[in-house]
């Protein structure tokens, strides 16, 4: 899958730099055209001259060569690459992307590169499991920028944990898995809804849950990096896209995620994912004046809202997926087998509160995928990068056999 593509690769201040000329070595093997963009502090770890030898080009560091003033332009080199892999990146690059700083030609590439990107963090584990790195690493991933997760072992401060670069094999091996699926849901169309509703009880309050959408967007990201068109209708989150192959609708209330998401089926989808976390219940009443502290209870009388996966199952069209979620805190496994057939599911996605690290507001999940036959398959806790990933690859392989 390797054999004429444009790897630009950055290389960052790290000691996993010299595994850079591994990587280097076994993806020109491989057929691929390699550029590479070096720090001034990658210099401290391997030579240009080593990394010009193995990947027969020149290497990039200055915005401009000194000697004779030949521009290196950013832009060009986004504009060349299939792909810019960042490995390894260190936690100061991997700050600086999520903020925008543009203070070094790796930076400014990352910044104006139209192809995807690929980062294979590289540091110590204290520094890896830092919040702000963490959450600099989650900005990018839901920036679609995919995540090389690095491995646990020894590291180079002889301490002993996650942060070690993934080996140059492994991330040869994700480059030819990454552009083997990269069109392979191509022409696909691709309907997903994320996050929560809020149910107006006055102009101050709402009824509401504790959805982030991250998995959801996670999801979308993943459809798109494969070549689907996705439409994405987001309740109210504090997440944001800039994938061209996904369009964000975005809606408040339940009402409207029944009759957007409803409005977007009818236009015509081959797969669709309903994530969101759907109130059941809206008040009957919704105040048009703020509701005032009275010494009397006050009671809220609540209406169930639209089954949105009832609605859908009952207009499918054939030829068309439809897989659910379903966010159980008991009786798990029979829950989510009986919404799975009562609303016509061709699959469901089952999470549960009981899990240490699934559910709302964290970065990771546990899930099993229920198919219609009643096959249940179980994944371990993972990050939600890479939950998305094996939904899509369950459901793309439902398309394929339902098209066979």
């Amino acid at each position: 899958m390797l054999k004429g593509k444009h790897i630009l690769l950055g290389i960052t201040g790290s000691i996993a730099a010299y595994k850079a000329a591994l990587l280097v070595r076994a993806l020109v093997k491989q057929g691929a055209e390699v550029r590479v963009i070096m720090t001034e502090m990658a210099k401290q770890f391997i030579t240009p001259l080593t990394m010009a030898t193995l990947s027969k080009n020149p290497i990039l560091v200055e915005f401009y060569n000194p000697e004779n003033g030949d521009w290196n332009s950013h832009i060009s080199l986004g504009m060349w690459a299939d792909a810019y892999l960042i490995a390894p990146a260190s936690a100061n690059t991997i700050a600086k992307m999520a903020t925008g700083v543009a203070d070094n030609l790796l930076l400014t590439t990352y910044l104006s590169a139209r192809c995807p990107v690929i980062v294979a963090p590289a540091m110590d584990v204290d520094m890896y499991l830092h919040v702000a790195t963490q959450k600099n690493i989650e900005t990018l991933a839901l920036r679609g920028v995919e995540i090389i997760d690095p491995n646990a072992g020894e590291l180079a401060s002889g301490l002993e944990g996650k942060g070690r670069m993934a080996e140059p094999d492994e991330i040869a091996g994700y480059m030819n898995e990454f552009f083997s699926r990269k069109a392979s849901l191509k022409d696909i169309n691709v309907l997903i809804n994320a996050g929560p509703t809020r149910e107006a009880i006055d102009p101050v309050r709402y009824i509401s849950n504790h959805s982030s959408g991250k998995m959801g967007y996670a999801v979308a990201e993943e459809f798109a990096c494969r070549g689907a068109m996705v439409t994405l209708v987001s309740g109210p989150v504090n997440l944001i896209t800039k994938n061209p192959r996904i369009t964000v609708r975005n809606v408040t209330t339940a009402n409207e995620m029944y009759s957007t998401t409803l409005e977007c089926y009818k236009e015509g989808k081959d797969i669709t994912i309903l994530c969101a976390a759907v109130a059941d219940f809206t008040p009957v009443h919704s105040s048009d004046f703020k509701i005032k502290r009275e010494k009397e209870n006050y009671n809220l009388e609540l209406e169930p809202t639209k089954d949105i996966a009832a609605e859908i199952g009952k207009i499918k069209r054939d030829g068309s997926l439809i897989v659910g979620f379903a966010l159980e805190t008991n009786n798990e496994l029979s829950n989510a087998e009986k919404k799975l057939k009562t609303k016509g599911l061709d699959a469901i996605v089952l999470n549960s509160l009981k899990d240490s690290g699934a559910g709302f507001g964290v970065n990771t999940n546990k899930i099993s995928i229920i198919a219609r036959g009643g096959e249940i398959t179980h994944y371990p806790l993972k990050s939600k990068e890479q939950v998305a990933r094996d939904i899509a690859d369950y459901i793309e392989n439902l398309l394929l056999c339902s098209k066979a």
